[in-house]
């Protein structure tokens, strides 16, 4: 497929879109990296380029986040941890006592599987992030270890697909 030709006048979100599909395969793997931390994923992604345009990207990433591997979404799970943030929900407005009982929740989760909690608050109001978190953590905590793998890929998949959006969107 040829590269596709711009007019920002006409399309400019396409902009964003063409930086990531001439970018250098070693930036393009990089910044996939930090949407998700799975190298097969950032790999499988970057070697498919050029995209035509942001929703054949979208799906591109949704159908190689439908095929990670128990290995890479465990490595996909690891790199959250290293997220350079404080524990999901935080720093939403709430109580002490709610703070302390995320706190624990996120204890009682990595203890129970092994990994941090992961959830897509895409579209969740900021005064409703922290009881959305403790409530989506402590409903999870019943999963079995096999459906919660499930639904952390599931999660994991939606954070994905949200930072690559913010990735190819145009910056002013």
């Amino acid at each position: 497929m040829p590269p596709q030709r711009l007019d920002a006048r006409t399309d400019p979100s396409l902009l964003g879109l063409h930086r990531f599909n001439e970018a250098d395969s070693g930036a393009v793997e990089e910044a996939l990296l930090a949407c998700c931390g799975s190298h097969r994923w950032a790999l499988r992604l970057t070697a498919h380029r050029p995209y035509p345009d942001i929703p054949s990207l979208l799906a591109a990433a949704s159908e190689a986040s439908y095929d990670l591997r128990p290995a890479d979404l465990a490595e996909a799970l690891a790199d959250e941890s290293w997220m350079p943030q404080p524990l999901l929900g935080m720093r939403a407005p709430g109580s002490q006592a709610a703070r302390t009982a995320l706190r624990a929740a996120h204890a009682a989760y990595e203890a129970r599987f092994g990994h941090v909690f992961v959830v897509c608050l895409e579209g969740v109001d900021p005064e409703e992030m922290l009881d959305a978190v403790l409530t989506s953590i402590r409903t999870r905590l019943a999963n079995d270890p096999d459906e919660e793998r499930l639904v952390s890929a599931e999660e994991l998949r939606r954070i994905a697909l949200s930072r690559l959006e913010h990735l190819v969107a145009v910056k002013s």
